[in-house]
């Protein structure tokens, strides 16, 4: 791995966080924020944040959990089974909330547009399951500083309270990419057709897509529902996404 540990000041503290660069070659990169999914910070977030730099980027994952102090690393595949471990990863998730999330937002947004390893002033960001929210919720909150914005089987971008993701889309400049799942009770059918009538009024340019034979964890190699040819797409769909917008 080709890693720079850092910690990013916030308006609530200071979070954790390392930047990826290609294990090969000299920058400057172009920069993309990768969003975690639920269980948190471990060896598979980052092994899929550097290789998703070795494609040519430098790659920001924030610990977003970082209000809640350091947190055991957990296993997906245990971690939802534990009633105990269960209730605290759902006060994780309901701790990040518009407010908080659009804070750090540009807070991760400052820290890219500072390092030397980064160049341009346009970014890409990604996220799974609850990290795909945050995406979607970033790129509406700063709808000029992202070329790309990828969400992979996330939950909550649709929903009926009035901080929905689907709610701020206008504006975004970027392409909007989501794949979710078509076996996914976080990610329906009708929210699909919701949130794509959402971007087509805002004018977004985007693609919203679900993948056969898949369910909510697709993407992400320790979980459970991991499935590799829904992996393997996803990985060319992101990468598409990132050279066709930020090459």
């Amino acid at each position: 791995m080709s890693r720079i540990d850092a910690s990013i000041k916030t308006r609530d503290g200071n979070c954790p966080a390392s930047l990826f660069t290609p294990a090969k070659g000299e920058g400057p990169w172009p920069g993309v924020i990768f969003y975690i999914d639920a269980v948190g910070i471990r060896p598979a977030m980052q092994e899929m944040a550097q290789r998703l730099a070795d494609n040519g980027y430098a790659v920001l994952l924030p610990d977003v959990f970082y209000r809640n102090g350091p947190i055991e690393v957990m296993d997906p595949a245990t971690a939802f089974g534990d009633p105990a471990k269960k209730e605290f990863i759902m006060k994780l998730v309901g701790s990040l909330d518009r407010d908080r999330t659009v804070s750090d937002a540009e807070a991760f947004i400052g820290f890219l547009a500072a390092r030397p390893e980064v160049k341009g002033d346009r970014f890409g960001v990604t996220g799974y399951c609850m990290g795909g929210k945050l995406a979607v919720t970033a790129a509406g909150a700063y709808p000029t500083r992202f070329a790309a914005i990828g969400s992979f089987h996330a939950g909550g971008l649709v929903t009926d309270q009035p901080d929905s993701p689907h709610r701020f889309l206008q504006g975004i400049t970027g392409h909007v990419y989501v794949g979710g799942a078509d076996n996914d009770s976080h990610f329906t059918a009708e929210q699909k057709t919701q949130l794509e009538a959402a971007l087509t009024e805002a004018k977004v340019p985007h693609q919203v897509e679900l993948y056969a034979g898949s369910m909510h964890g697709y993407a992400v190699p320790d979980h459970p529902a991991f499935n590799a040819q829904g992996a393997e797409r996803h990985w060319q769909a992101l990468t598409k996404l990132l050279a066709e917008t930020l090459a």
